[in-house]
């Protein structure tokens, strides 16, 4: 019989699309949207889900609408997918959310990276530890915005409960080394998306999270596919493919100096041109100025040309 951790070690050997959070004019959430975005993914073929993600602005989210947006996403999707529940803050509050989604039935947890200022690893393992304690459900820690050791990453895979972990972070020498050290029940899934998987998974990583593909599942399946079978030029081709628009992601945006401002409008301006929904944005996301709505429709048709040259 097959438990609950093969069960997501297998999902996470795959493509991980994010479920954005849909919100109107008003602010509020468009839950039906939520449905129909993951129906039209899951008939694409995607199977593995980021619910209350970082790109689903895990953080303009209040703890009910966490809780409610993985419900739906779980309610939206038949049962042989897999949906994991973005978790974090305090113990008390990642307490709160694991409860909640234990009853709506997540598959796992997908531990959030650290939002404090000032972290220290050792601290960082026992949180992981304490957050396994809360719930029988798989946790897969996302690594992003600190500088880990080796030694930390391969003691993070030694807890009972990690099943894999989301690297995010552009250093594929400690990726290496951190599979290297870790136990090798723990599946390393890349986390930066479609630009590093080819380079990612010659160091070991055996899936990864959504960029493009969040709005057109065929080219990460498709990538999935050639990477499986090795077929490195194939998978080049497509990576390549996924370029233009991942570097959009990462611009600043206007009157503003931080990288990456536009990153998830830039998903849910993909997800309308998609045909699928996108919606607003909550502060401190920005909406995309006229200028890069332009320039995003422009990307998406060399992205759309690129597909059907690429993917019959």
């Amino acid at each position: 019989m097959t438990t609950a951790a093969e069960r997501v070690r297998r999902r996470l050997r795959g493509v991980a699309v994010g479920l954005l959070t849909p919100f109107d004019e008003e602010g509020a959430i468009d839950y039906w949207k939520i449905d129909e975005n993951a129906q039209a993914h899951y008939d694409a073929g995607i199977r593995t889900f980021l619910s209350a993600a970082n790109i689903s602005e895990y953080h303009s989210l209040s703890q009910d609408e966490r809780i409610g947006v993985v419900e739906r996403s779980l309610d939206a999707v038949p049962s042989d997918a897999c949906v994991l529940g973005g978790v974090g803050g305090s113990l008390e509050d990642a307490r709160e959310l694991i409860e909640g989604y234990d009853r709506a039935g997540v598959d796992a947890m997908m531990v959030m990276p650290p939002d404090h200022t000032y972290v220290h690893e050792r601290g960082l393992i026992e949180y992981y530890r304490r957050l396994d304690e809360m719930s029988e459900a798989p946790l897969v820690p996302y690594v992003r915005r600190f500088d880990p050791s080796v030694d930390f990453l391969a003691d993070l895979t030694r807890i009972d409960g990690v099943v894999g972990i989301k690297y995010a972070l552009k250093q594929p020498v400690t990726l290496a080394e951190g599979i290297e050290a870790g136990d090798d029940d723990v599946v390393w899934v890349d986390g930066l998306a479609e630009p590093y998987a080819v380079s990612y998974w010659a160091e070991g990583v055996e899936g990864f999270s959504a960029g493009v593909s969040n709005f057109r599942p065929e080219i990460g399946l498709e990538l999935f596919e050639a990477l499986s079978e090795e077929n490195w030029e194939r998978a080049r081709k497509l990576r390549n493919v996924c370029l233009p628009y991942q570097r959009f992601r990462d611009r600043t945006g206007s009157e503003n100096t931080i990288p990456g401002a536009v990153s998830v409008p830039a998903v849910k301006k993909g997800l309308d041109l998609a045909g699928l929904h996108g919606g607003e944005v909550r502060p401190p996301i920005r909406p995309l100025a006229p200028e890069q709505e332009r320039a995003a429709e422009e990307l998406y048709e060399q992205l759309d040309d690129g597909v059907e040259r690429l993917i019959e």
